[in-house]
């Protein structure tokens, strides 16, 4: 039976996965995205130029690839347009190898109006949500009262009517003022351009492409621990981020699913409201923050930062079976005279290495510290140019995940990505 390979984060986000995927794209035929939406930037950097994929898969520069959004994602028809012409001006044709699942969600203009009122009526206990839409369009979806990409096609005035309706009542019932004429224009725009691509059933388009024996790549946004079952909840996302997420996502049975590719950075970052056992307050958050440019590719906001934490990257690769793990931002840690790597936590003074029901300000890292290796990685080109130091924290981790880590990446160009052994 052919299978298909999932990459997806195993932190809080913003580990990287567009720049692998793009790495990886040229071993597959098809390249999917599962679940989330434009609240997750993927950013690739190649050829001297730096692309941010909200929707898209990041599949999409690699030749005549098949790309897919699942019927797991949800779309808002604006940022779309826009995301799709800004790649269309940079000579990059969608229309022909970008397909669209009629399951997808759409996000209406009134459901940023619903994100924002949501998050002012929580005051101090806020999400910290990107103000997308993203969580109300989920919330529509569970209800039973979302619109589908497959609804523009037939009738969709009355239904865009309906929905809207429902949610102007909802915002008059918080007493929350706002304003979506403007964002409506561009929707409505948005909703036209969708109708260009190719909208399919895509669960079985994707089914059909796996029995031919196309090599299929799903790739996932945010975070494991930003799952909404598994992850930091209440501060996680509102869409299943971890593998399963790809069978839902996709309409992949679980007995397809080969390879799962974890990716994880040298160190943690977070973005928004949440626990973080590891986080740093300290200078050395601060040359984590500026070395690794933690900024966010679609808020712009700045990125929590601290050492790598072992209990919650263990419990992530556990709970989505990953095989094989890659490591970004090696080189970020380059100046550092020690490493330091949470390997337990201690929680009312009992030290344990299992993730816990809860996390909070009772949670407190237990660490490691490691030698750092002093040397600037980013022109390196093989495994073999490695300072041994540097071999050593590999070592170290893979004896602790219990996965070998096949590949490191030591900048943010696609020429700055060492396969370690191979990746059979």
């Amino acid at each position: 039976m052919n299978k298909v390979d999932v990459l997806l984060g195993l932190q809080w986000g913003d580990e990287g996965k567009g720049k692998v995927i793009d790495v990886l794209t040229p071993d597959y035929d098809v390249v999917t995205r599962f679940q989330g939406g434009p609240n997750a930037g993927h950013t690739l950097e190649f050829d001297g130029q730096k692309y941010v994929l909200r929707s898209i898969p990041s599949g999409i520069f690699q030749g005549n690839k098949v790309n897919i959004i699942g019927n797991g994602v949800v779309l808002d028809p604006a940022l779309f347009k826009a995301e799709a012409e800004a790649l269309s001006a940079s000579g990059h044709d969608l229309t022909k190898r970008l397909y669209i699942s009629k399951k997808a969600h759409l996000i209406m203009p009134t459901h940023r109006a619903l994100d924002a009122a949501n998050e002012a009526a929580k005051g101090d206990a806020k999400v910290g949500t990107t103000g997308k839409g993203i969580g109300p369009t989920y919330t529509d979806k569970v209800s039973r009262n979302g619109l589908r990409v497959g609804d523009i096609l037939e009738n969709f005035e009355q239904k865009y009517a309906k929905a809207k309706q429902r949610h102007e009542e909802m915002l008059r019932a918080m007493n929350f003022s706002y304003d979506v004429t403007e964002i409506e224009k561009e929707w409505m725009a948005g909703i036209e351009y969708l109708k260009k691509f190719n909208l399919i059933d895509s669960e079985h388009v994707i089914n059909g492409l796996i029995d031919e024996g196309k090599a299929v790549l799903c790739e996932g946004a945010q975070g494991t621990m930003l799952d909404v079952d598994f992850g930091s909840y209440p501060f996680v996302t509102s869409s299943n981020t971890i593998c399963a997420g790809a069978c839902t996502g996709l309409g992949v049975a679980p007995n397809k699913i080969g390879d799962v590719y974890g990716i994880f950075k040298a160190y943690c970052t977070r973005v928004g409201s949440g626990p973080f056992p590891t986080e740093l307050f300290d200078e050395t958050g601060e040359t984590l923050c500026n070395n690794g440019h933690e900024f966010g590719s679609v808020t712009g906001r700045r990125r929590r930062c601290g050492w790598i934490d072992l209990v919650a990257l263990k419990y992530a690769v556990m709970i989505n079976g990953v095989t094989k793990l890659i490591m970004m931002k090696s080189d970020v840690l380059d100046n550092f005279d020690t490493i330091k790597a949470c390997v337990a936590y201690k929680v009312n003074g009992v030290e344990t290495d299992e993730f816990p029901y809860e996390l909070n300000d009772r949670v407190e890292p237990v660490y490691k510290e490691l030698p750092g290796w002093k040397t600037n990685m980013t022109k390196m080109k093989k495994e073999s140019e490695f300072p041994q130091a540097f071999n050593d924290y590999l070592d170290f981790l893979e004896d602790e995940l219990n996965v070998p880590i096949k590949i490191v990446s030591v900048g943010p160009d696609r020429e700055q990505t060492i396969v370690r052994y191979r990746l059979d």
